[in-house]
């Protein structure tokens, strides 16, 4: 998979991934507005271009409080997301070049109050969903939110992802209807975080072809 082409898909309004892009970017907004006062700290797994905050971050007013971690593995992405961040002046978008299944990529940043996990849940298996899901207990902070995407596609794991969400201490704070094939979902954690493991791999990205194929 060219994973760097796989962005076009982000500039066809009409597509279902430009759709849920907007969806992602307006929950990142609110997540921000909420933010109590002082430093905000977001990471972001798997973050690809970095469209998801940097469509955001430099016209938002707590611009200037974030200090974020984008973590990505494509090359290309990585150049292309480092670059919007320093055009828009974001001195503190730190974008890391890595797997972002490695727990190591995120020391220092954790708990974060925001975790954005978009484009992961539908190119690993469903056992790295969960185990993903569990480590958001390391990555977020107490009142923090998770923002997360997954397909809607047969078979629809929306509802099982909420349910192990729900089971580790968050909030179910906002779902998009089943209308929208690609679903966005906010969680908010009410628990404790556990220590950051370093060292630890949570999963193995497959990619949505290979999956299906399997299937």
């Amino acid at each position: 998979m060219d994973w760097h082409k796989w962005h076009d898909r982000y500039d066809s309004p009409e597509s279902p991934l430009a759709r849920r892009l907007l969806m992602v970017q307006e929950r990142v907004r609110l997540a921000l507005d909420d933010c109590s006062a002082g430093p905000v700290r977001v990471v972001s797994v798997c973050a690809g271009q970095g469209r998801d905050l940097l469509g955001v971050l430099p016209g938002h007013p707590r611009r200037r409080d974030v200090r974020a971690r984008l973590v990505e593995l494509d090359p290309e992405n990585v150049a292309l997301a480092a670059e919007a961040a320093r055009a828009a002046g974001l001195d503190e978008v730190d974008v890391v070049a890595g797997d972002a299944a490695l727990l190591d990529h995120y020391e220092g940043m954790t708990p974060a109050d925001i975790v954005l996990v978009c484009g992961v849940f539908g190119n690993i298996a469903d056992p790295d969903i969960e185990r993903t899901i569990d480590a958001c207990t390391q990555l977020c902070r107490s009142g923090g939110r998770v923002i997360w995407t997954r397909n809607r596609k047969d078979p629809d794991r929306v509802p099982l992802i909420c349910e192990w969400f729900e089971g580790r201490g968050f909030e179910r704070e906002w779902v998009s209807g089943q209308e929208q094939l690609q679903a966005v979902g906010v969680h908010r954690f009410g628990g404790r975080p556990v220590p950051l493991q370093p060292g630890v791999r949570i999963f193995d990205f497959v990619g949505y072809d290979k999956l299906r194929s399997a299937g």
